[in-house]
């Protein structure tokens, strides 16, 4: 079983291998049979790939401990469901987990635009096959998954805090995301090496870009599930760098995702979108780089490694090449189109995107900062959530308000009278909101009142844009209220699926400011009988129980919950001791009550030899608004890359001329 997944990755290395060398000569040449050759070896490798996946996964169902990585991530009363999560819980399984989505995505973006990379984009090819070399080289030369021992007659186990049923989800997320921004990287550096710098290549890329962007923004917030719950502080964002590193790209992606419109319709901002899509492409290897170089302390992020120093030449000579290529392709990207009015929808796409990469920049700092120090000066330093929490606002809170502005202002110049008279409804409902939360009380977080404010303005500027465009079509007779609704987003997904997710991050935004300025914490030591009081809730400690879970022993701490005078339940919260891991947990009690918008988490920080037990009592209002604009996230983005035939028809008319003729040429 291990020689057929070493052969299998040996295999892959070499038809990568062959891809990149001989579909670069193909491009250059243009020799197509040779270029179909090449792209017909990507696709092999793919496969190549996929039979050392099931090798490994075959591996860990049978916990087959001959297998080095087997034994490290795995015990034989490990659960199965966490079992098989090993596959990209260590670092070698990871790796094959990247090469295999990463050479899947390949193989599915070139197979559908297959005539367009054969006609007048070859260098797609060796770029992407470039990428899926490098992570090949690893897992042939520096980490294979498929090394072997002696089979010892148990496993290391799973470090206690990946076994939660979210983490089962949220890495193949990010990979999904980080992997994806691979495409539009591809496809935009084979358009500048091809000399076709018009907008197709974002054309048959947006719904590649927008599948990574939201995988990887739903895996911010899995990740953000997992660490609610599990890591037992009451948080749901600490501003780790790994979770940055998740986040900086989502940003820049999100930036371009705004940008690209422009360029679409105004063919504007075309050097920034290279740059753009380049930069989101190079932060999501940096973000792999954080997790597996063992550069920085994370809770997320592996042990010291030997890949570190592989990772970091691999980013430098990407970044190099994407630099070298925008820079010698300048003169076919200038644009004679020109910024006409400050106020415009173009203005206000550009405000969105310096924010957003500010924003990005500046968390890129804040995480290479006690790199660089203790790298120059040899003094190790910490940036604190202070730091980000005050950029978070600066930056965020008029990206906010841009959020609410943008959809009503016109194209290429519009009318300040106009524009008021359109924002006029939503700014008064937002003064309206603001002047009832702070006569509630809300006034002790400045930043939560503002934020409140602003999210108020943006869901009443979205309800109007419904409204209108209800209203609009239902005038024209298209039957009936809900005939009219539905048909006004089929007939523009792109920017009604952008509404639902402007939405969403509204929702995000409203559930973080409740968590982060409004919580109640509460701590004591309770013997049995004795009670805590936080906010409205009183819990009571009841006494301690034990028992023999799965592969942990469990003991748990019983609580009553009163509130307001009221039993209204009772709850658990724990520790779990891992037998083969040696490890302890905390596992949380999160009661949820639905029509208060608001969770009661207890930690059970520590159980004494007296039966007293130390307990951390959290009321997090309006939480849960958090994870439901996931799902409203997730909804949004779904329309929005729905496939709409008569887009389709559009496109296809608008590129025939072009087509027809590279075919000529």
């Amino acid at each position: 079983m291990p020689e057929l997944g070493r052969a299998a990755l040996v295999a892959a290395f070499g038809l990568i291998f062959y891809a990149v060398v001989v579909g670069g000569y193909a491009s250059y040449r243009g020799r197509r049979r040779l270029l179909d050759s090449a792209t017909n070896a990507l696709f092999a490798a793919f496969a190549a790939v996929g039979i050392a996946a099931l090798v490994l996964v075959a591996a860990l169902a049978g916990r087959d401990f001959s297998f080095d990585y087997v034994a490290r991530m795995t015990s034989r009363e490990l659960p199965l469901g966490y079992t098989l999560a090993a596959f990209w819980s260590g670092q070698e399984g990871s790796l094959l987990l990247w090469l295999l989505v990463l050479t899947g995505a390949a193989s599915a973006a070139i197979a559908l635009n297959r005539r367009l990379v054969r006609e007048a984009l070859p260098w797609t090819v060796p770029i992407i096959g470039s990428v899926a070399l490098f992570f090949a080289f690893l897992l042939v030369f520096v980490a294979s998954p498929f090394a072997t021992q002696a089979a010892p007659p148990d496993g290391a186990g799973m470090n206690p805090s990946l076994q939660n049923p979210y983490m089962i989800a949220h890495p193949p997320m990010l990979y999904l995301g980080y992997v994806g921004l691979t495409i539009p990287f591809a496809f935009a550096m084979a358009a500048l090496a091809s000399r076709r710098v018009d907008e197709r290549w974002i054309v048959v890329t947006r719904r590649w870009t927008l599948a990574a962007w939201t995988f990887l923004g739903f895996g911010i917030l899995l990740g953000a599930k997992w660490a609610y719950e599990e890591v037992g502080w009451g948080g749901w964002y600490a501003w780790d760098p790994v979770e940055n590193a998740a986040l900086m790209p989502w940003l820049v992606a999100t930036a371009f995702l705004h940008s690209v419109m422009v360029q679409e319709k105004k063919n504007m901002l075309r050097v920034w979108n290279v740059v753009l899509v380049a930069g989101a492409f190079l932060l999501s290897l940096f973000g792999t780089f954080l997790t597996r170089s063992g550069v920085i302390s994370s809770i997320h992020s592996f042990t010291q490694s030997s890949i570190g120093p592989f990772f970091l030449g691999f980013i430098a000579v990407a970044a190099a090449f994407s630099i070298a290529l925008i820079l010698s392709r300048l003169t076919l990207l200038r644009s004679k189109t020109r910024l006409e009015s400050l106020v415009s929808r173009e203005a206000a796409f550009l405000y969105n995107n310096l924010f957003l990469v500010a924003l990005a920049l500046t968390i890129l700092w804040g995480v290479i900062y006690p790199l660089v120090s203790e790298a120059v000066r040899g003094v190790a330093v910490s940036v604190g959530a202070p730091y980000y929490d005050f950029f978070a606002i600066v930056f965020g809170l008029p990206l906010v308000l841009l959020m609410g502005i943008g959809p009503v202002v016109a194209w290429r110049r519009a009318s300040l009278r106009s524009l008021a008279s359109l924002l006029v409804v939503p700014a008064g409902v937002a003064l309206g909101v603001g002047l009832v939360l702070l006569l509630a009380g809300a006034g002790s977080s400045p930043a939560g009142l503002v934020g409140y404010t602003f999210a108020a303005f943006v869901m009443t500027t979205i309800v109007l844009e419904f409204i209108r465009g209800t209203r609009a079509r239902k005038s024209l007779g298209n039957g009936g209220w809900w005939s009219a609704f539905s048909g006004l987003i089929a007939r523009n997904r792109r920017r009604y699926g952008g509404y639902i997710v402007h939405a969403a991050i509204i929702l995000l935004l409203i559930g973080a400011a409740g968590i982060g300025g409004f919580s109640t914490h509460e701590q004591g030591r309770l013997s049995q009988g004795e009670s805590l009081a936080a906010g409205d809730y009183r819990v009571v400690y009841t006494g301690s129980e034990q028992q023999r879970g799965a592969n942990a022993q469990e003991v748990r701490a019983n609580l009553d919950v009163w509130r307001n005078g009221e039993l209204v339940g009772t709850m658990q919260a724990g520790k779990n001791r891992y037998f083969a891991e040696q490890q302890t947990s905390n596992e949380v009690g999160i009661r949820t009550d639905w029509l208060r918008g608001e969770d009661l988490f207890v930690i059970a920080d520590t159980f004494n030899q007296d039966g007293s037990v130390f307990l951390k009592v959290i009321v997090n209002p309006l939480v849960n608004l958090i994870w439901l604009s996931g799902l409203v996230f997730v909804l949004g983005s779904a329309v929005a890359m729905w496939p709409d035939a008569r887009e389709q028809r559009r496109l296809a008319a608008r590129f025939a001329g072009e087509g027809a003729a590279v075919a000529r040429a």
